[in-house]
Formats: structure tokens, sequence, C-alpha cells
């Protein structure tokens, strides 16, 4: 296993003396470059390198996946917090129903109210006490 990198270096250290390198000028009036354009120089210009990018790309699948999942699971939260807010009004509106069927029960309950509804079938309200029915125990 060789250092890649430092066999390069010592390569450019033999071809440098020997070489003599020239700039180009730099254009001033550039035109804007393309989206492809400026990707291909990146990636050619070893910035980042093919064979870098593809042995990244199983991370980056995979991190795109994380972020799929969460924002999946921050729109489940924001239903389940609608739903939810959904339920207690629900709650709270059968709870009203529930207590004024109550306290209405409670009053078509009352004696005079009961004796009322029950004076159109011709039953009156009893006036004297009801008869204690007794048996002794030798009868039966």
């Amino acid at each position: 296993m060789s250092n890649q990198f430092r066999q390069n270096i010592e390569e450019e250290d033999e071809l440098g003396s020997e070489e003599i390198q020239i700039k180009k000028p730099k254009r001033k009036n550039r035109e804007p470059e393309s989206g492809k354009a400026f990707f291909k120089k990146l990636f050619t210009e070893g910035v980042v390198t093919k064979e870098a990018a593809t042995d990244m790309l199983p991370f980056l699948l995979f991190l795109s996946v994380l972020c799929m999942l969460y924002i999946a699971n921050s729109h489940m939260a924001v239903k389940n917090i609608r739903n939810i807010d959904k339920l207690n009004k629900e709650v709270k509106e059968l709870s009203w129903e529930y207590k004024s069927l109550k306290a209405d029960l409670m009053f078509k309950s009352k004696l005079t109210e009961v004796a009322k509804k029950v004076d159109t079938l011709g039953i009156k309200e009893l006036t004297e006490p009801p008869k204690k029915i007794v048996i002794n125990a030798n009868e039966h």
C-alpha cells in the first residue's frame, strides 16, 4: 500500500525543475456559466473526483432518506395534533350535550312535572299514604 499522493509529489518535484509554467490571462468579461459546466468543471478539476463522488453516493442517499423520513415524521405529528384538537372539541361538545340532557331529565322527572304529564292519562296523585300488606309466617 503505497501512498499515491506522496508518489505524485515526488514526480512533480522531478518534473517541476525542468518545466516552465505559463499563466493564462484572465478574461474580464466572463459570461455566466451554465449549471452543467459548473459541475463538469467541479468534477474534472479535482475538487471532487468522480471516484470520491461515487464513493459518497450511498452516504448521500442515506442522508436523503433520513431527510425524507424527518419531513414525513413532522407532517404526521402536525396531522396528529390537528386530529387531537378536533377530538377535544368534539368531546367538549358531547360533554355540554350530556349536561344539558341530564338537566332536562332531572327537571322532567320532578313529581310535579310527572303529575302534569300523567294527568292527561287519567292517573291522579295519591292523597293518602299507601297501605302496607303484612303476611304472617303461618299463612303461606
